[in-house]
């Protein structure tokens, strides 16, 4: 790179943002990280990069952020909510405020990319995983308020180079989502939900990142969406078998029923009702964590942007407990 390009990465203090900012640097680019006033800094220290704390609603810090920069990723999102308008705020209107800031420094602008989801195609069915052509159907509140921040972003394509890319579930190091997946695995205990073979795609962040590198610096991608995913689908089976072969456990694995699933979920949303935080498991999670397919088809993102899945999931499971051990979290 003959002059150095700018990149703002919204959500840069998470775990997918984070390894979108090491992805960047590594590839010689200046990066801002976009973040709230009151976010944690811990995966972002010691990192080259600029940090802006005006967050998502702040209209002039927006337009500060955006001034000269020449990439936008927006990977910044509501996952948890305990209201519809809280999806809708985090997800559509904040998209909408970085938007309008990215049209006022449009002349330099080559790529505004947003990080999707999965959940806005809804769960798949036994040997068809979803692609861009699926009908979206959505399960979740989380799901619709993302299918709209799609639409949104498309309805900018004559205005801005836009590119959408969907993310299935992801691992990896910095991860505390199913982080707890591990960490119960690591004490000799794990659980499947229901009595079914349940198939899912499964990305290492890693390789995420790097798939939202080749999505923005590709021409075809201009206006598009991409599943950027695994290439092959995992059974928890699977998962079970090589997370006992990396921790050396022998785990007992407690079978939950679907119903006692939705029934733990009611209870969790209902005492969730006096808490300021949502319950980390609903009755919209029940309904996302029950569904037997959650595969979806990367062929697109291949042919059109070159993309492969490098980490394999034997990789991506030895690696992210290692970095669970070392930071003894587990």
């Amino acid at each position: 790179m003959q002059t150095q390009e700018i990149a703002i990465v919204t959500g840069a203090n998470g775990f997918v943002g984070s390894h979108l900012v090491d992805n960047l640097l590594s590839k010689g680019f200046k990066v801002r990280c976009l973040v709230r006033k009151s976010s944690n800094l811990k995966w972002l220290d010691n990192k080259d990069v600029e940090i802006f704390d005006s967050g998502l609603f702040d209209k002039e810090g927006l337009r500060k952020a955006c001034k000269d920069v020449n990439y936008i990723f927006h990977v910044a999102g509501v996952v948890k909510s305990k209201t519809k308008d809280g999806y809708f705020k985090g997800n559509v209107e904040t998209t909408r405020n970085l938007l309008e800031a990215a049209l006022e420094n449009k002349s330099t602008i080559k790529r505004f990319l947003v990080v999707s989801s999965q959940t806005v195609s809804g769960p798949s069915t036994e040997g068809n995983p979803v692609n861009e052509k699926t009908e979206c159907n959505p399960i979740t509140t989380y799901g619709i308020s993302k299918l709209e921040e799609e639409k949104l972003v498309l309805s900018y394509k004559d205005k801005l180079p836009v590119t959408i890319c969907r993310a299935p579930a992801v691992y990896g190091e910095r991860d505390t989502e199913i982080f707890i997946y591990f960490q119960t695995f690591s004490k000799g205990l794990t659980t499947t939900i229901g009595f079914n073979k349940k198939e899912l795609s499964l990305i290492h962040a890693v390789d995420l990142a790097e798939g939202f590198y080749l999505a923005a610096m590709n021409e075809k991608a201009k206006g598009e969406i991409y599943f950027i995913s695994s290439e092959k689908f995992y059974t928890w089976q699977e998962i079970n078998s090589i997370t006992s072969k990396v921790l050396n456990k022998k785990p007992i694995i407690i079978k939950v029923p679907h119903f006692l699933v939705y029934t733990i979920a009611a209870v969790a949303q209902f005492f969730a009702m006096f808490s300021s935080k949502p319950a980390t498991l609903n009755i919209e999670k029940a309904k996302d964590i029950t569904q037997q397919y959650w595969t979806c088809d990367t062929s697109k993102a291949m042919r059109d942007l070159g993309y492969r899945q490098k980490i394999s999931i034997e990789d991506g499971i030895k690696r992210t407990c290692d970095w669970y051990k070392e930071m003894k979290w587990i």
